[in-house]
Formats: structure tokens, C-alpha cells, sequence
């Protein structure tokens, strides 16, 4: 099925997905196929789920194993890819908090190797998407967030910081790789991506939210809930990111991805159970019962998407209220709230 360097002139864009079984980079798998590409996605399942990838597709191959070692087997050096989006990462506050050098070394050990194999010479100089964080901008207190802003991170004493500093690093990376290499680069710092087949395991709040307000169960709200977020539905989030890989003029360069529509998290809660017609109530809890003592976080969090709109006309077409009735639904076929 991939194409090899004894077979270069196969019609079908050939594309590979890392953490293709993940909350976004299956959506990010679906939207491909649909456009008629050949997809291999290599994921470890650690927090990806199989169940999440279109079963029984014959232009879609999946590779259960540790990216890093994949990359140096000759499966992987026996193929040729025209892009490939590379999503794999720790994700989640909690995760991090619980597993920080586990994160760390995720993030930065599979990107430096992914970067790598895709500048080698047999690689072709495919073009590469890098899924960088909002978390990078750290505790600046500017809004909206430019991407070429001045990061702020607290101490190093702070393990929340890490995962920022992680990804901050991971960007140092591609963007080096593409001057000295020439690879195809963009990284994408994605803000506060939502919609169905996202759990709320690792602290992701909104289907954590909505979980709640099926069940029945208090929706918790950490902190004094005046924390300012945008949500933009995972819908949106692939798409927009298959834009960016396919226009070679953001190749280089760091983009904002996401929604400028802002809400706090206490009237996320609220707008939750107006939604679904819940009767749960909402608890405040803090951060140092939540997250142990010392958790700092970010007070606001807006992008400014003027450079994403100019690059690929870019406007999100779901709104808040029809991702939470997306994620209930997603959660329900779960069995979430029987």
C-alpha cells in the first residue's frame, strides 16, 4: 500500500498520522481518507483508542507501536511520504502533573526523531505538520496571543510548566529543521481543541462537563471557575490543519489554531447544563485540592488568528453549543450517564 522508492510515480498522496488514534488525529485520519488518501497512522495506544479509527478501510493501514522505534525499522525506511502530520504527545494537565518526565520525553524524544527521519535523504523532504500548544505562551499576561509574543513560564520547581517547555522545545526543533534541511515545516499551537471522542480522563474539561452533567454528578470547577478559555471544535481544528500542510507559503512558520470566542470555565459549566437540561449542580473546587499544592494557571487564553485567516481564509463553522450536544452524544454511545 505505501509507496516505495522502486514505485515514486503511485497517483495517491501518501500521508502519515502519529497519535492517529487520538482524539484529534482521528478526526485528522478521517478527513484524509476522504480525500482520498492513503493513510498510515502509528500510535502506542497509551492514551489513543483504537475503536476511534474507521475499521476495515483499504486505504488505511494501522501500526500499533513506540514511534521512536518504528521510525528506525525498515518498514518505516521502506516508505515514501508526501506529508505527514505528526500529533502524537502527552496530553492533559493531570497526565503531566502525574508523569512529567514520561511527558517530557514523549514530547521531545518523538519529535526530535520524527524531524530526523523525515530529513533524511530517503524521506523525500515530505511536508510536515507539528502539533505545538497554546501552553507554550506560559503565564503571559498579553491578549490576545500573537505567535511571535515573548513566552513567560513560571519555575522549574512548577512541574505544570514542563509540558509548555516541552513543546516550546519541539518548535525550536521543526523551525530549525527547516532552515538548515529545507523541510516542509508548520507548527500549529492549538488552542483548547473539543468536540466528540475526547474524554475526560487527563483533565479535559469539557467532556468532563458534560460526563457530569449526564451522570448526574456535580460539574467541578477548579479555581475560582474566572479562567478564560476558547474552545473550537475538533471539526474545525483538522481542517484547518490540512490546509496549513497543503499551502507550501506557511511552510517555516507558527500559526494559532483555534477560536477567538472566549468564556470562563465557570460559564462553560453553565452553558453544560443549560444544554443538556441537567439538573447537576456546579462545585468549586481548588486548585490545590485538584491539583496538588502550588498549581499555578493561566488567567486568559486568547488567540489572535489574524496570521492563520490570511493564510488559509480560516473561520470555525461550529459553535460551542452544538460541540457539547456532539460530545454528549459521543459520550452517551459510550454508555456515559445509563
Amino acid at each position: 500500500m505505501p509507496r516505495t522508492p522502486d514505485h515514486p510515480d503511485d497517483p495517491h498522496r501518501r500521508v502519515l498520522v502519529t497519535g492517529g488514534a487520538g482524539f484529534i488525529g482521528s478526526h485528522l485520519v478521517e478527513l484524509l481518507l476522504a480525500r482520498g488518501d492513503i493513510v498510515v497512522v502509528v500510535d502506542n495506544l497509551s492514551t489513543g483508542v483504537y475503536a476511534n479509527l474507521p475499521h476495515g478501510h483499504d486505504r488505511l493501514r494501522f501500526v500499533e507501536a513506540d514511534l521512536r522505534d518504528w521510525l528506525q525499522s525498515p518498514d518505516a525506511c521502506s516508505v515514501v511520504f508526501d506529508e505527514i502530520y505528526h500529533m502524537a504527545a502527552a496530553v492533559g494537565v493531570e497526565l503531566v502533573i502525574a508523569d512529567p518526565i514520561g511527558s517530557i520525553e514523549t514530547n521531545t524524544e518523538q519529535t526530535s526523531a520524527l524531524l530526523r527521519y523525515a530529513s533524511s535523504p530517503t524521506a523525500r523532504k515530505p511536508s510536515v505538520l507539528i502539533a505545538s500548544s497554546s501552553e507554550v505562551y506560559g503565564k503571559s499576561e498579553r491578549v490576545p496571543f500573537h505567535e511571535d509574543d515573548d513566552v513567560v513560564y513560571g519555575p522549574t520547581t512548577a512541574t505544570r510548566w514542563s509540558y509548555a517547555c516541552s513543546k516550546a522545545l519541539d518548535e525550536y526543533l521543526a523551525l530549525a529543521h527547516h532552515r538548515e534541511h529545507g523541510l516542509g515545516v508548520v507548527v500549529a499551537r492549538l488552542f483548547n481543541t473539543v468536540g466528540p471522542r475526547q474524554v475526560g480522563r487527563y483533565g479535559m474539561v469539557l467532556p468532563r462537563f458534560v460526563g457530569a452533567a449526564l451522570s448526574g454528578q456535580p460539574l467541578k470547577v477548579f479555581g475560582d471557575g474566572q479562567q478564560v478559555r476558547c474552545f473550537c471544535d475538533v471539526r474545525d481544528v483538522a481542517r484547518a490543519l490540512v490546509h496549513l500542510v497543503g499551502t507550501p507559503q506557511t511552510h517555516g512558520r507558527i500559526y494559532n489554531v483555534g477560536s477567538e470566542s472566549a468564556v470562563s470555565i465557570l460559564d462553560l459549566a453553565r452553558t453544560v447544563v443549560e444544554v443538556l437540561s441537567s439538573e447537576s449542580p456546579i462545585e468549586l473546587v481548588p486548585y490545590d485540592k485538584a491539583y496538588g499544592p502550588g498549581f499555578e494557571d493561566l488567567r486568559r487564553r486568547v488567540p489572535h488568528l489574524g496570521r492563520l485567516r490570511q493564510a488559509i481564509d480560516f473561520e470555525p463553522v461550529h459553535d460551542l453549543r452544538s460541540t457539547i450536544l456532539a460530545v454528549a452524544d459521543a459520550l452517551g454511545r459510550m454508555g456515559v450517564g445509563r
